[in-house]
Parts: C-alpha cells; structure tokens; sequence
C-alpha cells in the first residue's frame, strides 16, 4: 500500500465526495474512483456507504481514517526532517576541539551555533594531538578544531587563524619578572614538550624555534595535553613554549611571556573527512569562519 492510495481515500474522506476530492486533488474523477476500487479490493472491504448527501466512511473505512492521517502526518514529518538535514538546519554533529582551544573558542563559537542552529544536536568531544587523528578519520567527530591541522590525504582542512607561541613559567620564575623572554634565555633549561606527530602541521614549530635562535634545551618531560605541560610547569617541572590560547583558563601560579623577537605560531583548522562531509558539516564550516576570524 502506498501513501498516494491513502492521502487519494483520505481526501475523498473529508470531502465527502469524489468529485469534490478530485477537484482539490487537480485530477479527473474517473481516475480517482479507480484508486478508491483498488484500496478496497485489496483491503476486501467497503471503505465508503454512499447515500444521498454524500459518501460516509464505514466502519473499517473509520478504522483506517485515523490511521491513515497518522501515517501521512508522520510521512510529511520525515520528509520535512530529511530535507531539513539536506540543508543543515537539523540533526547532530560531533564538534571535537583541542583541549587549549576550548576557553579561548567554545565560549564565541558556541552561542553562534545555539543560535543560528537551533534544530541540530550538538555534542563536544575533547582531542588531544595523539588521539585527533582517529577520531577524525574514524568520523568519532564529524569536525575538529585543530591545532595544528591534521595532514592526511582524505582529510579537508579551513584555515581559522593562528596562535603565537609564548613561554610559560611558574610565576616565582627569574624569567616571570621579564615582560618579554629571549629565545636564548632557554638555552640549557628544562622545557615541557607537546607531541610532535609528521601528520601535524607545525608539529616541529618550537624544534624550529629552538634551533633559529641555536638553542639546545632539555626535554624534562613530553605530554599530550598543553593542561598536561601546564600543571608540570606549575609543579616546577620545567618551563613550556604553547599557544597563547592556553593562557585563558590557565591555573593561577602560571604566567605567560612573550618571546622576544620571535613571531613563531600554530595554525588552527577545522578539519574533517572529506567523502564524510556533511550540509551540516558545511554550515558548521561558514559559522567558525565568520566568527573566529
């Protein structure tokens, strides 16, 4: 049984009259009384009693009645809802963010998705350098914001900005009571250092730094989180070379400086699978954009 067959009888239902229902239908009537034939031969029962003032349902005409708008309600819901999701004005999306990206973006990027996507679901997913790459591509997350961008072949990227690099110190530190710190003030000391992965792009920015400016610093300790590096920091561990970003939300005891002569920065992105994109996907693209740019 198809929805034609059932919106054809529930037309001729509430018209009362086939050649009413054919008229709001902009069809011929013969063709209409056919389509009422059929649905009754194949239900083997009279729908309709025709009398005198019209065409009444019967009992199991009145049975399907009710059944038949609920069905053809929810037909047109699916098809408003299909067609929404086509257009990105509905559905879910998985937003992953970088841990020091989340104070810094989500409190801006946020309120403009609330309110320019008012019929999608929104979840959020924390990344990490070591963990963006599969959820990424497994499509754990339909888009990330990343820091750097993930460089894999399959993978689109849209440049969002970039982040300048600045030191950060405990603030007991010598080095805290500068307002802005030499790269070579770092020769020899210990230094907190983030992942450093080939699929990263500006994965090797502070190696770069560091060796611009001929310094050889130690590792003390390698994380995967920039609020991994920060505690280290706050604990004495070493100083940390991050995004100023991280400074937005930092814990108290930690100060930033910029370095000195040195315009080093990591590129932010949103990334996602190319033959995994999405209206949605799309929109969520243009809203970033527009609102971290």
């Amino acid at each position: 049984m198809d929805l034609k067959g059932l919106h054809y009888f529930v037309e001729v239902a509430d018209a009362r009259s086939v050649g009413k229902a054919a008229l709001r239908l902009h069809m011929a009537q013969p063709p209409l009384s056919v389509q009422i034939r059929k649905l009754e031969s194949r239900l083997g029962t009279a729908l309709f009693r025709r009398a005198s003032d019209g065409m009444h349902l019967s009992d199991a005409g009145q049975a399907l009645y009710a059944r038949a708008k609920e069905a053809l309600a929810l037909a047109e819901d699916g098809f408003a809802a299909a067609r929404a999701v086509a257009a990105g004005s509905r559905g879910h999306l998985v937003i992953g963010y970088m841990f020091a990206l989340g104070y810094s973006v989500l409190p801006r990027l946020v309120p403009q998705l609330r309110h320019r996507l008012p019929g999608v679901e929104l979840q959020f997913v924390e990344m990490s350098v070591p963990t963006y790459g599969a959820l990424l591509w497994d499509v754990k997350v339909n888009v990330g914001l990343c820091m750097p961008p993930l460089l894999r072949e399959g993978v689109e990227t849209v440049p969002l900005g970039r982040e300048p690099m600045v030191l950060a110190v405990p603030a007991g530190s010598h080095l805290a009571r500068q307002r802005t710190v030499a790269v070579e003030k770092l020769q020899g000391e210990a230094l907190i250092s983030l992942p450093v992965t080939p699929q990263s792009e500006g994965a090797s920015t502070v190696t770069s730094l560091l060796a611009r400016h001929g310094v050889q610093a130690r590792t003390a300790h390698r994380v995967e989180t920039v609020h991994s590096a920060l505690a280290l920091v706050l604990a004495g561990e070493g100083y940390a070379i991050v995004p100023a970003c991280a400074a937005v939300g930092s814990p108290r005891g930690v100060v930033f400086r910029p370095l000195k002569n040195e315009d080093a920065s990591l590129p932010v992105a949103a990334c996602w699978r190319r033959d995994a994109e999405t209206p949605l996907v799309r929109r969520f693209v243009r809203i970033a954009q527009e609102t971290l740019q």
